[in-house]
């Protein structure tokens, strides 16, 4: 989550932007994309571009599922990051 006392820059909103296209943020998070979206017109033509990527991307490949490999990998992969970051999360410091 974004803490308040941290300033929501264009690199933030870029970084970020998939999560925000794909709802994967809290309300509050949310709100400081749109609000930074709203002022930020470079940001927001780059947004723009992510969301048609990821709408042709979807009306492309929609169909077609990801070979069992490939997923399984990717699990794999998703389950250590989450596994790094909860231990990262409870290092004293």
């Amino acid at each position: 989550m974004i803490s308040d006392e941290d300033e929501f820059d264009c690199t933030r909103a870029l970084l970020q932007a998939y999560d925000y296209l794909d709802g994967e943020m809290g309300p509050e998070d949310c709100a400081k994309i749109r609000e930074h979206l709203a002022k930020c017109g470079p940001c927001l033509k780059e947004y723009d571009i992510d969301q048609m990527l990821k709408t042709l991307v979807r009306r492309s490949c929609g169909c077609e599922a990801a070979p069992t490999e490939l997923r399984t990998q990717i699990m794999a992969r998703i389950s250590s990051l989450i596994a790094l970051n909860v231990e990262l999360q409870d290092e004293p410091g």
